[in-house]
């Protein structure tokens, strides 16, 4: 069976702190796989607000959705750790661009590597829309 690969880049435009809830454990005492998908929306979210831009802009309704998601788990994290969440915008095309999440704890160790595919999208029209110049070099601060 093929396994996902998430390719880290270079460079990160942000790190941002989150940690473990008590609600984010599952059955095995550790951070569960649907939780970890939330902690990556909360770091995506904070990471376009960083480089000015929004999930959905209320005044215009315009937006990114996800398209795709991949995860690499590394490791366990447990309620208590604060995940640091090194992220970056990669490959730019005409309708969208990946976000990538180095996640690791507090004590450096590697707890996953993720991928969110996002589009450009008008939640007025329910269509994609085409990348401009300045968001295109908003999210390659």
């Amino acid at each position: 069976m093929a396994r996902v690969k998430v390719a880290l880049p270079a460079a990160y435009s942000l790190t941002v702190q989150i940690p473990v809830r008590i609600t984010d454990l599952n059955y095995g005492g550790h951070l569960g796989n649907d939780a970890l998908l939330s902690v990556l929306h909360e770091a995506r979210v904070q990471f376009l607000q960083h480089v000015g831009l929004r999930e959905v802009d209320p005044a215009t309704g315009l937006g990114t959705i996800m398209a795709d998601v991949a995860i690499e788990y590394k490791g366990e994290a447990f309620y208590g750790d604060v995940l640091h969440i090194q992220l970056a915008a990669t490959e730019l095309s005409k309708y969208g661009f990946d976000v990538v999440y180095w996640v690791k704890n507090q004590a450096g160790k590697e707890i996953a590597r993720a991928k969110t595919g996002m589009l450009l999208f008008d939640y007025n029209t329910r269509k994609l829309r085409s990348m401009d110049e300045e968001t295109a070099q908003l999210l390659m601060c």
